[in-house]
């Protein structure tokens, strides 16, 4: 063999090998590295005292998947005020039971939920490059998933639904509106509105936006209807995204480099703290992540000085 064949063979040979060790990680380690993302936003009423609100979004459960169960429950010693849960909490059919399980430490803390595209449906086998080329679409007959089993869980725990709904609570002298809709993904969402306040209390009241899919159109109520806060998940922080760089996609029309993270919606003048959640699992079929670990997060708002 020529010193040039070779050398084809040699990088040819570490090509592959990188490429092999690259999925390996993705598939086996990153997917795995749960983390807690911690941020601070100062939207209460000034002299209001820290509330912990801890966004859950993007779980996708499988069975048998013990170490996100323990690392869902380890999160209840974070002692949050309010969870959050932005939607696709599962992935297979059989998934109700121990994703329960994993989420009944949490479930002793008041909460809130709206549904995603795979907690209606299971996701379904197809070419994972396809992720690349804009917003998945759902097919015409997918496999329909237990939701209604979840949702009557979370309710009985005291979680609020907030498909297509607008809801109240108080936690610690604040009052908090929430504006919730069902899947952007699946062109569901009906924009509900805030609440209106008390007479009196709204200088007491912080508006919380909740939506599983940024798309902008949803985005752009919330901010219309002057929320002070708006959460998110679906775009999994582009899920495989490139070092130095982040997301290549966001699977809706939200811009790639909003895809996760805390930053600022602005529409029509005004102008919401966003928080993109890069979420916790991955499609049962595409179980990889790269440069883009699986992470909750642990909100702390603050007074507004």
């Amino acid at each position: 063999m020529s010193s040039v064949l070779r050398s084809a063979a040699w990088v040819a040979g570490g090509t592959v090998g990188a490429g092999a060790a690259t999925l390996a990680y993705a598939s086996l380690i990153e997917r795995n590295l749960f983390g807690v993302r911690e941020e601070a936003v100062a939207v209460l009423p000034p002299g209001s005292s820290p509330l912990r609100v801890l966004h859950l979004s993007d779980i996708h459960f499988v069975p048998n998947q013990n170490i996100k169960v323990r690392w869902l429950q380890s999160l209840a010693d974070l002692e949050p005020d309010l969870v959050v849960n932005t939607g696709d909490n599962l992935s297979h059919p059989d998934a109700v039971p121990p994703l329960l399980e994993a989420l009944k430490p949490l479930m002793r803390f008041p909460g809130v939920y709206v549904p995603g595209s795979n907690d209606y449906y299971g996701p379904m086998l197809k070419n994972p490059l396809t992720y690349f080329t804009g917003p998945s679409k759902i097919s015409k007959e997918p496999p329909a998933l237990p939701f209604g089993e979840l949702f009557g869980a979370f309710e009985d725990a005291g979680w609020a639904g907030l498909t297509n709904r607008r809801d109240s609570m108080e936690l610690r002298g604040v009052r908090l509106d929430f504006s919730g809709v069902d899947d952007p993904h699946l062109n569901r969402d009906v924009y509900a509105g805030f609440p209106s306040p008390e007479s009196g209390a709204e200088s007491r009241t912080v508006r919380v936006g909740v939506a599983h899919a940024p798309y902008q159109r949803v985005l752009n109520y919330f901010t219309d209807g002057d929320a002070d806060l708006i959460l998110a998940g679906h775009t999994h922080g582009g899920q495989v995204c490139v070092p130095f760089y982040g997301a290549l996609v966001s699977n809706c029309d939200l811009p790639t480099r909003l895809a996760k993270g805390l930053s600022v919606w602005e529409h029509n003048g005004r102008r919401a703290p966003m928080n993109i959640s890069a979420g916790i699992g991955t499609s049962r079929f595409a179980p990889v992540r790269f440069a883009c670990r699986p992470e909750a997060v642990l909100l702390t708002l603050t007074a507004r000085s």
